[in-house]
């Protein structure tokens, strides 16, 4: 058995798809489709909340070397507001790469629920609901993979007894043995 994806609640095999605790064998899985839903206007609204604390510092510093010139004050209180206001836009830099992480974060899960169905046994069954769109292009894909090796495999002949059948995932001379990935 191959193990295509395996996380805390999805796991696709190539036998089956188990969701939740359910299961649902390939060979009952006719086809797979997905739906995208609505734009979550939450999520939008956070990437500009975002933006915006990434271009406060730079509106700061600007206004503060506008403030330091518009005041035609001497040479030295001038260059005290222009520095104050370039270290204050400096100070800012690991604040903004934490909030860069955050807006890339946020374009990895994606602004829009996805659902994944199936039609099993002659009806439509909704295997997965998530916001994340990373984690469902990975179960997309590895249903994909799954369900395109069941298709293009031949069929095997039965092991003989005490015999391991070909291509069965056995421990090598090197000891080893493959395995899923580690969960989260």
């Amino acid at each position: 058995m191959i193990t295509y994806y395996d996380d805390h609640s999805v796991q696709v095999t190539s036998t089956a798809v188990r969701v939740d605790g359910h299961s649902y064998p390939l060979t009952e899985l006719t086809s797979v489709w997905h739906r995208r839903g609505d734009r979550s206007w939450r999520v939008l609204a956070g990437r500009g909340a975002i933006g915006a604390a990434l271009a406060g510092p730079l509106v700061t510093a600007v206004l503060g070397i506008a403030l330091a010139v518009w005041l035609q004050r001497s040479a030295v209180v001038t260059i005290a507001i222009v520095g104050a206001s370039v270290l204050a836009g400096l100070a800012v830099g690991p604040l903004a790469d934490f909030l860069f992480e955050h807006l890339d974060r946020s374009y990895a899960r994606g602004s829009r629920e996805m659902e994944m169905w199936a039609q099993w046994r002659g009806r439509p069954v909704r295997l997965l609901h998530t916001r994340d769109a990373m984690r469902f292009g990975q179960v997309y894909r590895a249903v994909q993979r799954a369900m395109e090796a069941l298709s293009s495999a031949p069929a095997r002949p039965a092991p003989r007894p005490g015999r391991p059948a070909t291509g069965q995932n056995v421990i090598g001379s090197s000891g080893s043995r493959p395995s899923p990935r580690n969960r989260p």
